[in-house]
């Protein structure tokens, strides 16, 4: 199992990354990937879309199963991965490289629900 030090993680199984920028980047941890199985459809929140913390905002489908994505903050969506809806395959090769949506957070009270790799480590039991 692959674990990624500048991102932050969910227990929902999703990991963000602030950029340089203050926006943040989402997308499903090495841990959701191997258990989906081979991801053959995402269906990511839309661009104006509000997020809150914790609630289904879109959904990922493998050949076994569906899954929600829940989102990791409150915010809003302001892009969408367009070349991984064309190629969903690629969240198995490169979890923590296929970011699934882009979101602005305004210094976000709820950033300390984010949990780091040692923390998310004991959730999956790594």
């Amino acid at each position: 199992m692959k674990f990624s030090e500048p991102v932050l993680y969910t227990p929902a199984h999703m990991w963000a990354q602030q950029q340089d920028d203050g926006n943040w980047l989402a997308g499903i941890t090495d841990y959701a990937q191997d258990m989906l199985g081979d991801v053959v459809f995402i269906d990511p929140p839309k661009v104006g879309d509000k997020l809150h913390a914790g609630k289904p905002c879109g959904l990922i489908e493998s050949v076994k199963t569906g899954s929600d994505l829940h989102a990791p903050l409150d915010g809003q969506v302001i892009a969408v991965n367009d070349a991984l809806l064309n190629a969903p395959e690629e969240v198995n090769d490169k979890p923590y490289k296929s970011w699934i949506f882009k979101f602005t957070s305004d210094n976000n009270p709820l950033q300390h629900l984010l949990l780091s790799v040692e923390a998310y480590k004991k959730i999956v039991n790594a």
